[in-house]
């Protein structure tokens, strides 16, 4: 995964989830289904984001 796709990850999620941090969510991945999906989904959904704002620069 790209270094910034995971720095975007992180902060979106921690902004989300001031209680958990994305470390935390990292091991949880690595041991639990449900961790992993959700870890997914922040890196994708960071993407994403990382892709649109790709798009809008001139």
């Amino acid at each position: 995964m790209p270094q910034d796709a995971e720095e975007l990850a992180r902060d979106l999620f921690e902004r989300a989830r001031p209680s958990d941090s994305f470390d935390d969510l990292k091991r949880r991945a690595a041991f639990n289904r449900q961790g992993a999906g959700r870890l997914r989904h922040w890196i994708r959904a960071a993407q994403a984001i990382a892709a649109e704002r790709h798009l809008r620069q001139p």
